[in-house]
């Protein structure tokens, strides 16, 4: 006789409860920058609209970051750690292999012994985050479930990188994501196109050091051919997210705001007006003062337009996080 397994009882539906940020206290204008490249202020602002960003010290690591941002969420979401069933961690920015920074964020934050792991998704890692989260609240595995993007890319900048040197900065960015009487996530629009992964990758693999004379090879960095990034994030993104409009039954004029990840000023200006956006919609822009952070700028950008009254609870936004893989996540939320 074969046993039956009884079906998974979750919540009917999954939303986000609380939000938190962290940005390193040290601010890098791009003054700081063209010590390194044969640039100017005026170049960097017109190429992607940013003017500073937040480069962590020694004692902000990615743990470090991410008990801030996360403690944050937790108190935002009305909870105490020990209510935490599960830790996602998105982050390429962590150096240890193993073990998941996850799980040492949980014990620092006091969660108790919930699930935890890291993912590696870029900067889609924060969409994949909130759908895994998502996912186990309305299956029943957690009831609720800290989202975090975090990310230290100063580690992996090329200062003298002409095209990358001025771009990455560092913060973690968290949200609590919970159950709901109704839907507050939408489907998650997402995907790869791994054609082209070396649009975006690391210069070099760790392996280097173990096979060669760690003194003869150049620390690995982040590169990426502009270009091109900047081509597939305008033309095929701004269909991603129609499509996740779509899915969610929601028309661009019934958005409050737009959560876009925080690449580039020209691609978030791009995607408004392909995908038609009223003006009332509230767009982020915080990759004028915190750089591109990855799988942490959607969520840190969540945190201040909440905080600084741009957008307010309950309002319905479309986010986007796209990047290297090349991957992508895309849905809409109702805002906590």
């Amino acid at each position: 006789m074969t046993a039956k397994i009884k079906p998974s009882k979750g919540a009917p539906y999954a939303r986000i409860l609380g939000v938190g940020g962290y940005r390193p206290t040290r601010v890098v204008p791009n003054e700081e920058i063209l010590k390194h490249i044969d640039s100017s202020d005026e170049w960097i602002r017109s190429r992607s609209g940013i003017a500073t960003r937040h480069w962590a010290g020694p004692d902000e690591t990615v743990a470090a970051m991410s008990v801030e941002a996360g403690g944050k969420a937790i108190a935002d979401a009305g909870l105490r750690p020990e209510q935490i069933g599960a830790v996602i961690v998105s982050t390429v920015s962590h150096f240890k292999q193993t073990p998941a920074i996850a799980t040492e964020i949980a014990h620092l934050l006091g969660a108790g012994k919930p699930a935890a792991f890291d993912i590696s998704a870029g900067c889609a890692g924060f969409g994949y985050g909130l759908t895994l989260a998502k996912g186990m609240i309305t299956d029943g595995t957690a009831e609720h479930v800290l989202v975090i993007g975090v990310e230290r890319l100063s580690d992996l900048t090329d200062l003298e990188d002409r095209a990358t040197a001025f771009l990455f900065g560092d913060g973690a960015g968290a949200v609590v994501v919970g159950p709901s009487k109704e839907p507050a996530i939408g489907p998650t629009v997402w995907g790869s196109e791994g054609d082209k992964s070396d649009t975006i990758a690391q210069t070099l693999p760790w392996d280097v050091y173990r096979d060669q004379d760690a003194a003869e090879v150049r620390y690995p960095a982040l590169r990426q051919e502009g270009q091109a990034v900047f081509r597939w994030a305008v033309y095929e993104m701004a269909k991603v997210a129609q499509q996740a409009l779509d899915e969610a039954g929601v028309a661009p004029a019934d958005l409050d705001a737009f959560i876009p990840h925080q690449a580039n000023m020209r691609i978030i200006d791009s995607m408004i007006k392909t995908l038609k956006l009223p003006e009332h919609v509230t767009v982020a822009r915080d990759v004028e003062t915190t750089g591109n952070t990855s799988a942490a700028s959607i969520p840190l950008a969540m945190e201040r337009l909440l905080a600084t009254g741009q957008a307010k609870s309950g309002d319905t936004a479309l986010v986007i996080g796209f990047g290297a893989g090349l991957v992508y996540a895309a849905t809409v939320v109702t805002l906590p």
